[in-house]
């Protein structure tokens, strides 16, 4: 049986003394790494919120940079087209007026050359004819 005596007043004082020595030995430690943790934690998933909104920040500043750089390419494509088709359109209106003074100059080059060729030609003919008139007459003209 428990007997109410002094040795009960210790174990109190010797059960309070304990509590108060494992408070600030053990309990106070631990639940201080605990808190610490805890605020690690979750400074980490703020910074993480941070990251991820910054993150997505530039992805979306570079989704616009992108989509400027394409349209830019895409306009710069169109003007080079452009001054592409104009240079076209310069160098077919200069030849297509190139085309009637070299159609000049050919005529007169065929007719110069026509005009040779109709002289030779008649200058033979007459050699030929008279040389045909010698063979049938058998003398000389």
């Amino acid at each position: 049986m428990v007997s109410l005596d002094y040795s009960l007043g210790i174990q109190i004082v010797n059960f309070l003394l304990l509590i108060f020595i494992l408070n600030i030995l053990l309990y106070k430690p631990i639940l201080g790494l605990i808190d610490k943790r805890k605020k690690q934690f979750e400074d980490s998933e703020t910074e993480i919120r941070r990251l991820q909104k910054t993150v997505e920040e530039k992805m979306a500043a570079y989704e616009e940079k992108l989509h400027q750089a394409k349209a830019a390419a895409v306009e710069q494509k169109n003007e080079i087209i452009r001054q592409g088709a104009e240079e076209a359109k310069t160098v077919i209106d200069a030849v297509r007026a190139e085309i009637p003074e070299m159609m000049e100059r050919f005529q007169a080059r065929m007719d110069g050359e026509i005009g040779t060729a109709k002289k030779i030609l008649t200058d033979h003919s007459q050699q030929l004819s008279v040389e045909i008139t010698e063979k049938i007459l058998g003398r000389r003209l």
